[in-house]
């Protein structure tokens, strides 16, 4: 099975993810542009069980999302980076911070979401699959949060 690394910008926090992650999304939400600084962010959601903190002490931090339901953001306490999160609509699944990784080889997004508050001047790949909102739950297109 595969593993991954994911750690923030100082090195101080670290998590494996193994397997393959359940989703990839680009997220255009307001909030995202916010949290990352850019006019979206990349999240790759594994299951929970997959996701283990190997290194460090995350501060949390929770807000409501998009969605309406909070969502708790783990972030490096020196550095400041957002390293991963948990959603509450999605308690099954973990974020995390796709470019966290350094990995160019890493999966692209399948889907675009809250593309409503995407940049005008942004474009995206065609065959991408793309919701104004959050995508119907279900077992291909679960909502990330």
């Amino acid at each position: 099975m595969s593993s991954r690394t994911a750690r923030c910008h100082c090195g101080q926090l670290q998590i494996a993810c193994t397997g393959e992650p359940t989703k990839i999304s680009l997220c255009h939400c307001l909030e995202c542009q916010r949290r990352t600084g850019s006019v979206f962010s990349i999240a790759a959601f594994y299951e929970r069980g997959n996701v283990t903190l190997t290194q460090g002490n995350p501060k949390g931090f929770q807000r409501q999302s998009a969605s309406g339901f909070s969502v708790v953001f783990h972030f490096c306490g020196n550095c400041g980076s957002n390293l991963f999160w948990e959603p509450a609509r999605l308690p099954h699944l973990i974020g995390v911070a796709a470019g966290a990784f350094a990995e160019p080889t890493f999966p692209a997004p399948q889907q675009s979401v809250w593309s409503k508050d995407k940049h005008a001047w942004l474009n995206l790949p065609p065959a991408m699959k793309t919701f104004d909102v959050n995508p119907p739950a279900g077992p291909v297109a679960r909502d990330p949060g």
